[in-house]
């Protein structure tokens, strides 16, 4: 059950305004959109689902994998406030275009994804990490970039899994059955 403040954020950060106009009139329906690129824009459900999950807070510096159109990454700035640090990336280059002019918050940062790097680990370590494509594992990669006492919500094999990482060790634990895009980190 989602959270009061993740649907708060959720409102202040209307869906909307992250979709391309041939489907901004389905905003309200609580199923994924497409996007352009293969990509879509995550079922509203979902995404409370996982923002739930990864028990965001004020200040916190967090890292938005697969930002797609930006929604995600500008509802974890409403959630974190301007004190907090949005780092979001982005595979395809006309979403990460699209998404900087879509999201207002000079706090919440969109970054081309470099080909064969997961997240962006030269600004990390981050306190959160959020993943919203489907890998085939564990991405250790993005586990390497969490803080002593960071959780990462991801999801692999078709399940979400909440992953925390605490004096050196990895503790995961499993959400549910999800359907995403793949997780690519080479050029498509």
């Amino acid at each position: 059950m989602p959270t009061a403040a993740v649907r708060r954020a959720m409102r202040a950060q209307e869906r909307r305004r992250f979709l391309p106009p041939e489907v901004a009139g389905e905003h309200h329906r609580d199923v994924p959109l497409p996007i352009g690129f293969g990509q879509t824009n995550s079922q509203p459900s979902t995404v409370a689902e996982m923002l739930t999950l990864l028990e965001p807070f004020p200040g916190m510096r967090v890292l938005d994998v697969g930002s797609g159109s930006g929604w995600t990454s500008a509802i974890l700035g409403e959630l974190g406030g301007p004190d907090s640090t949005v780092v979001a990336v982005e595979l395809v280059p006309d979403l990460v275009d699209r998404s900087r002019a879509a999201i207002t918050q000079p706090w919440v940062r969109v970054h081309h994804a470099r080909p064969g790097v997961l997240g962006l680990p030269e600004h990390g370590p981050y306190d959160r990490i959020l993943v919203s494509a489907m890998g085939d594992e564990l991405p250790s990669q993005l586990v390497d970039q969490l803080t002593a006492d960071g959780v990462m919500v991801a999801p692999w094999r078709g399940v979400m899994h909440r992953v925390r990482r605490t004096d050196g060790t990895v503790e995961v634990t499993e959400h549910g059955g999800y359907r995403f895009v793949p997780l690519r980190h080479t050029r498509m």
